[in-house]
């Protein structure tokens, strides 16, 4: 993790790379359980779940955040950018449901790398009227986001990717528009986060999804890497001289790669320079 962070690391900073996208209307938690991975419908009001959009393929589109405030008001979070381009593709969809899709660019997000005070685990805080706490982190390491429309504070570069070495610590993905399109859920790890379901109705590549599950298809998965130097999205991971995978997400010298699940121990490499396995954090599945 940077170490240049202020002494006050449980001050709470605005998080730059969020964008948060409202689905509302009679129909919201019905349109969403169509097109996410994750089971909205089970989801209980005031609770939130990682989910994602996925080709018909059943490759990932993108991995956020998916807030249930009632069945009539979903709030998602994506971490990636895109939003305003996910919303549009997702208007495609709506037919003659009562949806109503759209930016919420008057709320902002907020960090800090503290335990919350109220929420935990899938359970919300609060409400968008003052501001909603969402428990983002584990006893190992303790994260709180909030999410209100006045929440003041200046950007702190170094706290954005503080947190975002924090993510890939936990084994989220984060996708920038080259590996879009490219994973499958089991190979980025999202059924380590309850990303994704396999019992409830269809969605797009559900029954790839589905298949690969139930029969023990899935031959790869992320590994948390500690490089030597930074590297880009894509570049290929070797081990002995040949290529064993490829890193899919990058924050400084951290890389989740998507890698064999049955590989020897040999040393790897990124980029020519040494990068060692370490253990993916737990207790982020909601």
């Amino acid at each position: 993790m940077p170490d240049n962070l202020s002494p006050d690391i449980d001050a709470y900073r605005p998080l730059a790379d969020r964008q948060l996208l409202a689905i509302s209307g009679p129909d919201a938690a019905v349109f969403a359980q169509a097109q996410f991975s994750s089971d909205v419908l089970a989801l209980a009001d005031g609770h939130w779940q990682w989910s994602a959009w996925l080709t018909a393929k059943g490759r990932t589109i993108a991995v956020f955040q998916l807030i249930r405030i009632t069945s009539d008001d979903l709030l998602l979070i994506f971490a990636d950018g895109d939003a305003d381009e996910i919303a549009s593709q997702l208007q495609r969809f709506v037919f003659r449901r009562k949806v109503k899709i759209g930016l919420r660019d008057d709320l902002q997000l907020q960090a800090a790398l503290t335990a919350p005070k109220t929420a935990s685990g899938a359970v919300l805080a609060g409400s968008l009227a003052g501001f909603l706490e969402l428990d983002v982190g584990s006893g190992d390491l303790p994260r709180t986001m909030r999410i209100a429309a006045d929440a003041p504070g200046q950007v702190d570069a170094g706290f954005t990717a503080t947190w975002r070495q924090a993510d890939l610590r936990f084994g989220v993905p984060r996708l920038d528009a080259s590996q879009r399109e490219q994973w499958t859920p089991q190979q980025l790890g999202l059924d380590r986060l309850n990303g994704y379901s396999v019992k409830k109705g269809c969605y797009p590549g559900q029954e790839i999804v589905a298949r690969t599950h139930f029969l023990g298809k899935a031959k790869r998965a992320l590994q948390l890497l500690q490089l030597d130097a930074g590297a880009a999205p894509g570049v290929a991971v070797e081990q002995n001289g040949s290529t064993l995978g490829t890193v899919a997400c990058v924050a400084g010298e951290l890389a989740l790669a998507v890698l064999p699940l049955e590989a020897s121990d040999a040393p790897l490499s990124v980029a020519g320079l040494p990068a060692q396995r370490l253990p993916l954090l737990e207790g982020l599945a909601r």
